[in-house]
């Protein structure tokens, strides 16, 4: 079967899991232990891709750091208020190296957990962290050359961003790995792209994960561009991204990389070789509330938008049900959901949980499940896998006010999807704290003379119209706040 132009991909918080399924055995649980039935449920929602976060292998440096960190800990104390020692394993950003974690079974269960997804239809998507490594990491005794150093007086001006390094072979400065715009990370060491065979090393990596997965999400990977490096650092470096991205694909060909990506650097990636880069914009402007802004956003033209990945929540993000209200909620799904792009879902999502649960965490909340929410979600996720949503052509649509004076036409995002056999729908949501009224502008050609019948595949709304009033004047709706409508279009009769 042919991958569709628009994958789904749903992310799963791997040690949480682990810690839940150790709690259930009475023992402590490997991949081997994720029961059939659990993947037999993913492959039933129809995702193409499942992202296990933080499987790879971390050190007890970063675990003593994020226990010792009183800023993070009182984080971790919101989540949990019943946080104990065990729950704080470090960053599964910290990387002591590409080998599973052995408390999950090693690199041998991953392959199994592999070929078991392999057999439900489903792909493995996997971290890589270009921007840095585990202060515990390996090369850092044996190739420290690959880290940005620093100087005493480094450390005395900019202690946030340095810090002394115990070697066997040596004591050295060496800087965090960073963000420009915020302090170091101090369970973390900054990679030179400036030295070329930190850039060999990485692509190394890269190409022993691509033996493990069939993709990679990229963290932070704009920090690797040689203008934001230079920006960080005052290090010229070269080209990393289109180098790397070329190596793997040579060795694994259709591996898929999808990138994190800020402060529109989007389509600077794309261009470098990713398949998929995040659309934050998206989600801060649905966040916003205001829909003119969300709907300039889709006019970007589809060479862009076919290569976002659209989300309400990630593991970096607050989790939507905490930060959209209900009616909201549903109405920013649908828009982001049944947009071009990649579909990226969060474990947790569809059942309500309110609290972000930290990389740095092996545990989470218990949490009520949001009966009405996870309701919805299966409406959505039905939609979502029509083939017409995942293969079609789609297009944003004009809204013209529907009586002079009325411009609460503003206020609605409308689309459509149709395919060459004939599938239709329309999407209209009205993304405001307010009614609004509209004509919608339908762009199918063959309407006319023929009467249609409307029926809204998340609603009870039907509707039957005459053609030609759709091609001249268009359909007219009436929508209460950040409400929707979902529709298919068929020929009444047929």
């Amino acid at each position: 079967m042919a991958a569709p132009r628009y994958p789904s991909l749903y992310q799963i918080n791997t040690r949480v899991w682990m810690t839940e399924l150790s709690r259930q055995l009475g023992r402590k649980a490997t991949l081997d232990d994720i029961p059939d039935a659990e993947l037999d449920r993913l492959a039933a929602f129809r995702f193409d891709l499942i992202w296990f976060l933080s499987v790879w292998q971390t050190g007890p440096v970063g675990q003593e750091i994020s226990r010792a960190n009183t800023e993070w800990r009182k984080g971790f104390e919101e989540t949990l208020p019943d946080l104990r020692e065990e729950d704080i394993a470090g960053s599964g950003f910290a990387i002591t190296g590409y080998t599973v974690h052995t408390g999950m079974g090693g690199d041998a269960a991953l392959a199994r957990m592999r070929e078991r997804l392999r057999k439900r239809g489903l792909l493995l998507l996997l971290d890589f962290v270009p921007n840095h490594t585990a202060i515990d990491h390996p090369w850092v005794e044996f190739h420290p050359e690959y880290y940005v150093p620093g100087t005493k007086s480094d450390l005395t001006r900019e202690p946030q961003n340095y810090t002394l390094v115990k070697r066997k072979g040596g004591d050295m400065i060496l800087a965090y790995g960073r963000d420009p715009n915020l302090a170091g990370w101090p369970d973390t060491l900054q990679l030179n792209y400036g030295n070329e065979g930190t850039q060999d090393a990485m692509i190394g990596e890269l190409m022993k994960i691509a033996g493990q997965c069939d993709a990679v999400r990229c963290d932070m990977a704009m920090l690797a561009l040689p203008d934001v490096f230079q920006r960080a650092w005052g290090i010229p470096s070269q080209p990393f991204w289109p180098k790397a991205t070329q190596r793997v694909r040579e060795k694994s060909p259709g591996f898929h990389f999808m990138a994190e990506v800020y402060w529109d650097m989007e389509w600077t990636l794309q261009q470098q070789g990713f398949d998929y880069t995040y659309d934050k914009r998206l989600y801060d402007r649905l966040c916003e509330g205001h829909a003119r802004p969300v709907r300039e956003h889709f006019h970007a033209g589809l060479d862009y938008q076919n290569k976002m990945a659209r989300f309400l929540e990630n593991h970096d993000e607050p989790r939507a049900a905490s930060t959209f209200s209900p009616e909201m909620h549903e109405a920013a799904a649908i828009i982001t959901f049944l947009s071009p792009g990649l579909r990226l879902f969060h474990q947790g999502q569809f059942e309500g949980r309110r609290k972000r649960i930290s990389p740095h965490l092996v545990r989470g909340p218990n949490e009520p499940i949001d009966q009405k929410l996870k309701q919805f979600y299966d409406r959505l996720l039905t939609v979502v896998c029509y083939p017409v949503v995942r293969g079609g052509q789609w297009q944003l649509l004009e809204c013209v006010p529907a009586w002079n004076g009325n411009m609460s036409s503003d206020a609605f995002i409308t689309c459509a999807w149709q395919n060459s056999d004939g599938e239709r729908l329309l999407v209209a949501v009205n993304y405001a704290p307010h009614q609004s009224q509209c004509y919608v502008r339908v762009p199918f050609h063959d309407l006319g003379g023929r009467p249609w019948q409307l029926q809204d595949l998340l609603g009870d709304a039907e509707y039957d119209r005459d053609g030609n009033d759709l091609q001249s004047q268009g359909l007219y709706l009436d929508v209460a706040p950040w409400q929707y409508h979902v529709f298919t279009m068929r020929m009444k009769g047929a």
